[in-house]
């Protein structure tokens, strides 16, 4: 996945587009680069490494202009390099490109290419698109354009300009996300939103197979057929302040700290009453009492989250459900029909496997209801029916209060899916959604523990990096967790897994004894999440198997818990008591800081680890 951003109009352009990357560098930081052009030429800076060498780059070399294109990179094909990075430009510099997706017959269209004599620089898989545009110019690029992406296979979202014509950008979509932004008397086209809204908040979202002409004043959008469409702009109504740290060390920091809010919020516009309002589901009541059986996919996150959506579901609505990986789900011939409902769960809207797999779904007559969190993306308008989470902007790429948005949106289809089905007491509807709404509040009570700099779980981190450093870094994490909580065991060790590269596995406690208790030594530390439950005494006879054998245990309770205290636990953190069905939207709170504060210790780029982007665009 990479970020592009475009612009044509009347200001100097170097600024734009570098900040427009600066608020896309969650998308990949393997190299960037500018090309714009410049009276009858193309001139292009690129440099490997992140936004801040480019920057650098600059600064010493300025590049002028009121037209041009940029790429922040995260390599699919060719090692991170400045050849291998974008724009890339055909012969002579007259076209300059860059691309976001994978082209799959680049092979086939490289060997056509250098038969008829063109010379390919890079690696890459997307240096052929400047020279297929080149090979179709005859004085119009956005007819070059069009005739080219005819050629591709795979997914791509181009932005292109050409020497000769100022004042114009092209752009093209298919499987990757590209949107247009329109100002006064300047346009823009990027990846995301946020790499335009400190200029604009009209938004167009490109569809599949369109093609945009920004010339100036006027933007024309054409489709696969080459005719004109009709676009009505989007008004965004969250503000770039959003998109920024606000203080805070870090987006990540900053993320988790806002999920309170996030969670208000939701709560405040979903619930009405003893009733749950989805006014953009689209999916009538009628088509969803009709269900018999449902299924989630999902990728990372968003998958822990379905896996705790199954547990709801089934014990509250009492609709079989299962949980798929995207990426497994169109390749074994699923058993989805008409009385399917398929829910797909995408922070971005764009997860290149989450798409496929909708389309599959589709294709065998299920119902797809979304839930994603950003406005007019590929997965929302391609459902049947969409709950959008309006959690804002997240640029961290280890995902946070996006999980917990989605956890809400699951606590409240449950409800709404159950009362619906006839499954619940008009009784056990008001203590659902009583409980629920006190949710937001014990969030904001338990992160308050943690906003001191030296508080206890950043003293826990910095315990386990003076330790693992003494063994030599040999040291690995195991999470447990029963019902409702395995999920966030998942999610537990995925967050640290991302941000800190430490060995972690998360596994339900009950499996323990089929293999993982053999690594349990003085080396693991094992975090054990043992809310109240009604599986808490077997939670509290796992603690007592892995002190016996030496591991250290981080136990996640419920406040005032007496028990496991009087184990002598040395790391304990407590959370608020809620029911235990809402328990995972607090318990992970705590997961995701220890793994932030861990990899704080280490020094890592929390932001942006390594190899990692924010949305996989591409499968």
């Amino acid at each position: 996945m990479c970020g592009i951003i475009g612009y044509t109009g009347h200001k100097q352009i170097s600024d734009i587009l570098i900040s427009g990357l600066s608020r896309m560098e969650y998308r990949g930081y393997d190299s960037a680069g500018i090309a714009v052009q410049q009276k009858g030429k193309i001139i292009v800076s690129k440099k490997k490494g992140k936004l801040s060498v480019l920057k650098e780059e600059l600064t010493k070399n300025p590049v002028l202009g009121n037209t041009g294109i940029a790429h922040t990179r995260w390599a699919t094909h060719g090692v991170p390099n400045d050849i291998n990075a974008h724009p890339h430009t055909s012969k002579g510099y007259g076209i300059a490109i860059v691309h976001n997706g994978i082209i799959e017959n680049y092979s086939e269209l490289k060997k056509k290419l250098e038969k008829k004599g063109y010379k390919i620089k890079s690696d890459t898989d997307s240096e052929v698109i400047a020279h297929l545009i080149s090979e179709h110019y005859a004085g119009d690029l956005c007819s070059a354009v069009q005739k080219a992406v005819k050629l591709l296979q795979g997914s791509y979202a181009i932005a292109a300009i050409h020497k000769g014509e100022p004042d114009r950008v092209v752009g093209a979509r298919k499987d990757s996300p590209l949107i247009l932004g329109l100002g006064k008397d300047e346009n823009f086209i990027a990846s995301d939103i946020p790499a335009v809204l400190a200029h604009t908040k009209k938004i167009i979202y490109l569809e599949n197979d369109e093609i945009v002409d920004l010339q100036g004043k006027e933007v024309t959008v054409y489709g696969a057929n080459g005719r004109k469409k009709k676009k009505t702009p989007t008004t965004i109504k969250w503000d770039i302040s959003q998109a920024e740290k606000m203080g805070y060390k870090h987006f990540m920091l900053k993320e988790i700290f806002e999920q309170p809010t996030v969670l208000r919020e939701i709560f405040k516009e979903r619930i009405n009453g003893d009733k749950v309002i989805f006014e953009e589901l689209a999916i009538s009541k009628t088509k969803l009492k009709q269900i018999k059986k449902i299924a989630i996919i999902a990728c990372g996150t968003a998958y822990h989250a379905g896996l705790t959506g199954k547990y709801m579901i089934e014990k509250h609505a009492r609709i079989p459900t299962w949980v798929d990986n995207s990426s497994e789900f169109r390749y074994r011939d699923p058993l989805v029909d008409k009385e399917t409902l398929v829910i797909v769960i995408s922070q971005s809207g764009e997860t290149a496997d989450t798409l496929a797999a909708l389309r599959e779904a589709r294709k065998r007559g299920a119902c797809v209801l979304a839930i994603c969190n950003v406005l007019g993306s590929s997965i929302a308008r391609e459902a049947d029916g969409v709950i959008y989470t309006h959690a804002g902007p997240e640029i961290a790429v280890a995902s946070t209060k996006a999980y917990t948005a989605q956890l809400a949106i699951l606590f409240l289809f449950t409800h709404y899916i159950s009362k619906l089905k006839n499954k619940n007491h008009k009784k056990d509807n008001k203590t659902y959604l009583r409980d629920l709404k006190t949710i937001p509040g014990k969030a904001e009570k338990l992160l308050k523990k943690y906003k001191a700099p030296k508080n206890t779980l950043a003293k826990y981190a910095a315990e386990f990096h003076n330790y693992y450093l003494a063994r030599n870094n040999k040291s690995c994490f195991l999470y447990l967790a029963r019902n409702i909580n395995f999920p966030n065991a998942l999610e537990g060790a995925l967050k640290l897994k991302e941000i800190s590269y430490i060995s972690a596995e998360g596994y339900p406690a009950g499996e323990m004894k089929h293999g993982p208790i053999a690594l349990i030594d003085e080396n693991p530390w094992v975090v054990c999440i043992a809310v109240n439950s009604e599986t808490y005494d077997k939670m509290l006879s796992n603690i007592q198997e892995i002190e016996a054998r030496g591991g250290f245990v981080v136990a996640i309770v419920s406040e005032k818990d007496k028990k496991i205290s009087a184990e002598k636990v040395k790391y304990i953190i407590e959370t608020p008591k809620v029911p235990e069905i809402f328990s995972p939207a607090l318990v992970v709170i705590p997961l995701q800081l220890i793994a932030y504060y861990v990899a704080s210790e280490f020094g890592y780029d929390i932001d942006q680890p390594r190899n990692l982007a924010k949305s996989v665009t591409v499968e």
